[in-house]
């Protein structure tokens, strides 16, 4: 008898959890933040992307309540029909300036935009060049846009090059990450951008990870490397620096309304709530004048890379608030994780398909909000529990 549908399923999970992939939810009972009661325990986290600890920031939780006794709860419909207000124009606009470009439109979440605006440029005929280990939500855009699509080795400008070269598409997109979310490591923008100009090419540029950390003020990587252009998009995410929920692409005035009568993503989904854009607001305000917060976020990245002689493992190279120590193995980095929340320390185990086959991980993400100790702690548990695996 054939297997069924269900037992086929069941399979396939098992052989996952051969494989040491499978994936268990944890829940929270605390607001973010490093110190947490999770699955009923206390637990001092390693794993938000809350870089700068405004997620519960007292600002924030004010803002909110502000903006739904203003706005109250939904937006009603999609921004193009009646769902677009008064407080999400002050807030593309905000953004438009922090970030240096004409203009921005805002969305629910970045895996919307760059779901979107791969299929919005180009298409049948043309080509996206990728790097090949951007975010998962870059390459099914890139595949949505039924463009061809040629993935470049990590940071090799030279390899993206001779693609450029020898493509004849009529129209070409170069997709990065800013900072690879896995990695903690920086794109060659410069060179990118660069590469894009020679070749009349567009460059989107997914900030997710630096934006409200890197740059003058926060204001994102590319800032950072003074770079500006109008062929050049910018996506950068609001559940991550700026402690809230959304997204937004931002970059040519033109460029970015050609995006809202065209991605899809955008036309035909409803619009995020105005009480989130109203509390995003004080967000971007806390961001522009949070320079302690960052210098705090380097101190710390100092003193966790200073205190981490791995002899086994491999602490690899970044400057950002993503540490990752790779492991290799698939069972190892889960076992490692494993002996870490057994001390009740929370950092998670990366394993495929998020990260390449035999590059299984600890994703170490820092937060201002973590203190010296924490870090201490942190590091002597690395150090012990490596030397006895």
């Amino acid at each position: 008898m054939a297997m069924s549908l269900l037992e086929h399923l069941r399979g396939e999970l098992a052989d996952r959890d051969s494989r040491a992939l499978i994936r268990r939810r944890r829940t929270l009972d605390t607001p973010c933040g490093p110190h947490a009661v999770v699955d009923g325990r206390e637990m001092l986290s390693f794993c938000s992307n809350d870089y700068l600890g405004l997620a519960a920031h007292p600002a924030l939780a004010a803002a909110i309540a502000e903006g739904t006794a203003r706005w109250g709860g939904g937006s009603g419909a999609s921004h193009l029909v009646s769902g677009h207000y008064s407080v999400h124009e002050r807030l593309e606009a905000r953004l438009a300036e922090f970030t240096g470009c004409e203009r921005a439109l805002v969305f629910s979440t970045g895996y919307m935009v760059n779901m979107g605006v791969a299929a919005a440029l180009v298409g049948r005929g043309d080509a996206i060049f990728a790097d090949r280990l951007n975010h998962a939500s870059l390459v099914d855009g890139a595949l949505l846009s039924r463009a061809e699509h040629h993935r470049y080795a990590h940071g090799d400008t030279e390899a993206l090059a001779r693609l450029l070269t020898n493509s004849t598409a009529r129209r070409k997109l170069i997709i990065t990450d800013s900072v690879f979310s896995m990695d903690g490591d920086i794109a060659p923008l410069t060179e990118l951008l660069a590469l894009a100009e020679a070749h009349d090419a567009w460059l989107l540029v997914d900030d997710a990870h630096g934006f409200g950390v890197l740059g003058p003020q926060g204001r994102g990587a590319l800032a950072a490397a003074g770079l500006a252009h109008w062929r050049l998009l910018v996506v950068g995410t609001l559940g991550k620096a700026a402690g809230l929920s959304g997204a937004f692409v931002a970059g040519h005035a033109d460029v970015v309304e050609w995006l809202m009568q065209t991605m899809r993503t955008y036309i035909f989904t409803t619009g995020s709530p105005p009480a989130l854009a109203h509390a995003l607001l004080t967000a971007i305000d806390l961001i522009e004048h949070g320079d302690a917060l960052r210098a705090r976020l380097v101190a710390l990245q100092h003193q966790l890379r200073g205190a981490l002689p791995l002899r086994r493992w491999q602490l690899m190279p970044s400057s950002t608030p993503i540490q990752p120590i790779k492991i290799g193995d698939n069972a190892a980095a889960l076992g490692a994780a494993t002996a870490l929340w057994d001390t009740g320390l929370w950092v998670p185990a990366i394993r495929p398909p998020t990260v390449p086959p035999r590059t299984a991980r600890l994703r170490i993400s820092l937060s201002a909000a973590h203190t010296t100790g924490d870090i201490t702690r942190l590091t002597d548990n690395l150090l012990r529990i490596e030397a006895l695996q």
